[in-house]
């Protein structure tokens, strides 16, 4: 006996579940159950699921029997002819949509070739096996499926043009790339995502090569040169705004330049960019601490003599500046809120140059970051003059099995030479071989490599390197966006250590591997100072082991325990530690230290 399971909901059980799970699928395709309805049967768990919920993935494919496929010839000319829809393809039972529970038990066939008595059905197209993103990977047959699940997951990271009226809005933390390009190999898929609308990188010129180290692992080493002559050179905006709140009693706060008299104001340089309104004007070089909208606030509460105060003094100050950021202010608008009140929007912009630890990726899950930039007369040279942009690591290619990768490169240079585009649609693109073989008779090597020279001693290397055009992403990933220090700084009001996260000045956490780093190297004193940022001196009864006080006026040690008198010693912890005696103690807990002395 095997259960049924309707939408996870058992309603029964079935004797025969592989004729249950058969009679269903006939059932449907005589339009007697709705379409939307999936079954299938495991042998695992022995129960049959049937699903017609909202929310599941389901796809095409073409009904397989007796080993031929049901769409023929004639179909496909009536298709073309528009004789036939779509609906009708359904209705009459060529086409069946299936979810990933029914698809584990179907043997689908790639084309007519592969075709066997056991096959239930066959692919529409080869390149339906991948999804909107995976499809935009050139020659992704050719790749592990690992990095092309990874390379779709980038495409979604790369800068571009986001938006054409990206003037007009004021969207949180975007970049904007000054010099998008279409990729010279491409697929079918991006005529229909309109790619050339929101391209997200650039064509470039590769090496795949060592070079000094510096491009080990992941990295990539960078052409300087081509870096100043604007490769993936980028614009950084984000947007700052205030709003004039209004509170009970009439009050409310002002955007204006704060007075002196005003509780928590700044130091005076921080409010010189400001117009006489309170506003910063546009195109103002802010830097670090630079007010750009000043505000002032009623007190927070009034309560005791605060309500009696009257004047400047009795309000403070709540301007919006900028915090260890560098920049231009790029928009001011001055408008309403839905409630009426004055609300100012500020835009900064900031420039964003490749530097060393950005991240860049190609189309095929293959990321890194710029390990150095070489200016273009040290970088290596091929007979003709050119000069790759990006020198990449041989070693990233063999493991990651990104063949699809150099296949790019040669396809990338053959369309570079002819000025065509490439189709590198997976399965069905243009042939590695022909494409090799149009190198050739353009006066290549068909395997794509050159012989190069070194830019720095003049001497020709002693192997031929691989080089072409491929296409690269800039990713989101930044140093700019990401470096932070800290000496001293803000701490947390409960437990004294230092605050976390770049955006409030937090320290960097030193772990168990930094630890081991620090032992390695016999820094023991610089360890225990890297440990101490919330050193406190606790004064310790010596009689109980609880945590006592010392009187000043007396300058006697007093525990709560043992009362006046106690003997009290002092004891260097870290404060954590102190609050997890106070919690133990609210738990009822006894936790008593104990002091001794060592001679």
């Amino acid at each position: 006996m095997s259960e049924v399971f309707f939408n996870g909901v058992i309603i029964g059980d079935v004797e025969n579940p592989a004729d249950f799970v058969k009679r269903i699928k006939e059932q449907r395709r005589n339009s007697n159950v709705t379409t939307n309805l999936n079954v299938s049967y495991d042998k695992a768990l022995n129960c049959v699921n049937i699903l017609t919920e909202a929310g599941r993935a389901r796809r095409p494919l073409i009904i397989v029997e007796n080993g031929k496929s049901k769409l023929t010839k004639e179909i496909v000319e009536d298709l073309k002819k528009g004789a036939m829809t779509w609906k009708q393809l359904i209705s009459n039972n060529i086409i069946e949509y299936l979810d990933a529970e029914e698809e584990e038990s179907a043997l689908i066939a790639f084309d007519d070739d592969e075709l066997t008595e056991e096959h239930t059905h066959m692919e529409i197209i080869k390149t339906a096996l991948f999804g909107s993103q995976s499809s935009l990977a050139p020659f992704a047959e050719h790749n592990s499926a690992g990095r092309v699940m990874l390379a779709a997951k980038m495409l979604t990271q790369g800068l571009g043009i986001y938006s054409t009226n990206f003037n007009l809005r004021l969207d949180s933390d975007v970049d904007m790339m000054h010099y998008p390009q279409r990729p010279i190999v491409d697929t079918v898929m991006y005529k229909n995502v309109k790619y050339d609308n929101h391209p997200v990188g650039q064509n470039i010129v590769i090496a795949v090569m060592t070079h000094e180290g510096y491009n080990i692992d992941d990295a990539i080493i960078f052409n300087k040169d081509s870096v100043e002559l604007g490769l993936f050179r980028s614009t950084f905006f984000k947007p700052f705004n205030s709003e004039e709140l209004r509170y009970a009693g009439g009050i409310k706060d002002k955007i204006e330049i704060p007075d002196k008299e005003v509780a928590g104001y700044r130091v005076e340089e921080d409010y010189a960019k400001l117009e006489e309104d309170g506003i910063i004007f546009p195109e103002a070089e802010i830097g670090d601490d630079d007010v750009l909208i000043g505000k002032t606030s009623p007190p927070r509460f009034l309560s005791g003599m605060e309500e009696f105060r009257v004047g400047v003094e009795s309000r403070h100050e709540s301007s919006v500046a900028v915090i260890k950021e560098k920049g231009t202010v790029d928009t001011v608008i001055i408008t309403e809120s839905e409630e009426g009140n004055k609300f100012v929007n500020i835009r900064v912009r900031q420039p964003r140059i490749p530097e060393i630890g950005d991240k860049f990726a190609t189309r095929h899950g293959q990321k890194g970051v710029i390990g150095l930039l070489v200016p273009k007369t040290d970088m290596p040279f091929s007979s003709e003059g050119i000069v790759p942009d990006i020198i990449f690591s041989p070693h990233s290619i063999p493991s990651r099995m990104t063949v699809g990768q150099l296949i790019e490169v040669i396809g990338g240079k053959v369309g570079a030479l002819q000025g065509r585009y490439i189709d590198g649609t997976a399965f069905t693109g243009e042939s590695e071989f022909d494409l090799r073989k149009e190198l050739h008779t353009l006066g290549f090597r068909e395997n794509g490599s050159e012989t190069l020279y070194d830019g720095k001693t003049g001497r020709m290397f002693q192997v031929k390197i691989f080089i072409g055009n491929i296409y690269y992403m800039r990713l989101k990933y930044m140093v700019a966006n990401k470096y932070h220090m800290r000496t001293r700084g803000p701490v947390q009001l409960l437990t004294r250590q230092p605050t976390e996260g770049r955006a409030k000045e937090g320290g960097l956490r030193l772990g168990e591997m930094e630890k081991d780093v620090l032992v390695a190297h016999g820094s023991a004193l610089l360890l225990k100072e890297r440990f101490d940022s919330d050193k406190s001196i606790i004064p310790v009864c010596r009689k109980c082991g609880l945590i006592a006080y010392i009187n000043q006026y007396r300058n006697k040690g007093v525990c709560s325990v043992c009362g006046d008198d106690a003997p009290v010693t002092f004891i260097e912890m870290s404060y954590a530690f102190k609050l997890l005696l106070d919690e133990l103690k609210s738990l009822c807990i006894y936790p008593k230290l104990n002091v001794e002395y060592k001679d």
